[in-house]
């Protein structure tokens, strides 16, 4: 008579159900990403910029960090935007726009930084200014 021998239990995990369904989510993926579509920010090209009827404080960075507010009659210096926060609700400008300039290899969260402090000293119109290309 045959002898059955016993059925060895398999301590091994099957790894191809999962394989299977890793492609599957993979061809769903590749065949739904290109039907989004990006978000498009719809902003003024330069040349599309219209020069403001009121001269506009300037407040400009420079890389060290410091600002400094240029008006028609007088120019303020700051060290950094905590002492440019602290002066802000004092400039007797609110009703003016403010321009800020700032170097090209600046951060742009600093410039937000200081458009922030601006902005929470009660003047309302901040904008960033742009060299016109020729």
């Amino acid at each position: 008579m045959l002898t059955r021998r016993p059925r060895r239990q398999i301590n091994q995990m099957n790894v191809v159900p999962y394989i299977d369904v890793m492609l599957v989510l993979l061809v769903i993926f590749m065949i739904t990403t290109p039907m989004f579509t990006p978000g498009v920010i719809d902003v003024p090209s330069v040349s599309q910029a219209r020069t403001p009827d009121v001269q506009p404080v300037e407040v400009e960075l420079d890389a060290s960090g410091a600002i400094t507010l240029k008006s028609a009659d007088s120019t303020r210096t700051f060290a950094n935007v905590d002492e440019l926060a602290a002066a802000a609700p004092s400039l007797p400008q609110h009703d003016r726009p403010f321009a800020i300039s700032a170097a090209r290899d600046m951060k742009y969260e600093d410039v937000l930084k200081v458009a922030d402090a601006l902005h929470r000293a009660g003047i309302q119109r901040v904008a960033l200014t742009v060299k016109q290309s020729r």
